[in-house]
């Protein structure tokens, strides 16, 4: 038996663009903010899933800056698996919302009648409900790069610029670079994978967050830890599903100012 445990998200918006290649805006809908996004090869295949998102909240019916959440539009994404995004304020949680999600927390998806909750849970279903393209990375890899949000967000938080958090984030960064350069382009070499998928939204809020916080960027000196950001944030699939920058600095301020 799997136990189901929903992850948490970060505040936060993401604004985009008001239409995109391959959504459609559901209009008359009793359930708000209903976007459908079709992959290419899955469009006339099946029908699409539906997930609940995080809401912006700077932009009405536009996704919010959740990672947990773009990493599972990510893998549909790269799957080319049809979507339908129910965009959800977490402010103010609607009761259709909290009927699906009783603990009132994203993403949750529906797989044949049945909401199911966790990034981890949703996008191991995707892989066994839509095993081409694979996306599963070996065991042995998995936890690549695992520890640099946590020491991220351990550098944010900080304020003291002594207490080694900023070090002990550059260690982890370093590791990540080293490992990138011997067996890279993506963590699992030439192809892109699920590791990838769950670890490039924390790498794209490190990024901002850090940037406009403490005015602090990946040192030249971890050029493989930049081409993997620049790799990735220039896929379709993550242009199509990031958040704005202004949206991920509201979701970490409350953090940073305490």
């Amino acid at each position: 038996m799997i136990s189901l445990r929903i992850q948490p998200c970060t505040a936060g918006v993401l604004s985009a663009s008001v239409s995109r290649a391959g959504y459609i805006k559901q209009c008359g809908s009793t359930k708000p903010g209903r976007t459908f996004r079709f992959g290419t090869m899955a469009m006339a295949a099946s029908p699409p899933l539906e997930i609940c998102v995080k809401a912006s909240i700077t932009t009405p019916n536009k996704l919010g800056d959740c990672p947990f959440c773009q990493r599972v539009l990510l893998t549909m994404e790269e799957k080319h698996v049809p979507y339908d995004m129910k965009m959800v304020d977490l402010s103010n949680k609607p009761e259709w919302f909290l009927k699906i999600s009783p603990e009132g927390k994203v993403p949750v998806v529906k797989f044949d009648e049945k909401w199911v909750p966790d990034s981890d849970v949703i996008t191991q279903a995707l892989e066994d409900k839509y095993p081409e393209p694979p996306l599963a990375t070996p065991p042995e890899k998995a936890s690549v790069g695992s520890k640099i949000f946590s020491t991220f967000i351990g550098f944010l938080k900080s304020k003291d610029s002594g207490d080694g958090t900023e070090q002990v984030f550059l260690d982890e960064l370093s590791t990540f670079n080293d490992y990138i350069k011997d067996n890279g382009p993506f963590i699992n070499g030439e192809k892109i994978s699920a590791a990838d998928l769950s670890l490039a939204p924390k790498l794209y809020h490190m990024k901002i967050a850090l940037g406009h916080f403490k005015n602090w960027s990946v040192p030249d000196s971890l050029s493989f830890v930049k081409s993997y950001m620049e790799n990735v944030f220039s896929r379709e699939s993550f242009t199509n599903t990031q958040a704005q920058t202004e949206d991920v600095i509201a979701g970490w301020r409350p953090k940073v100012m305490g």
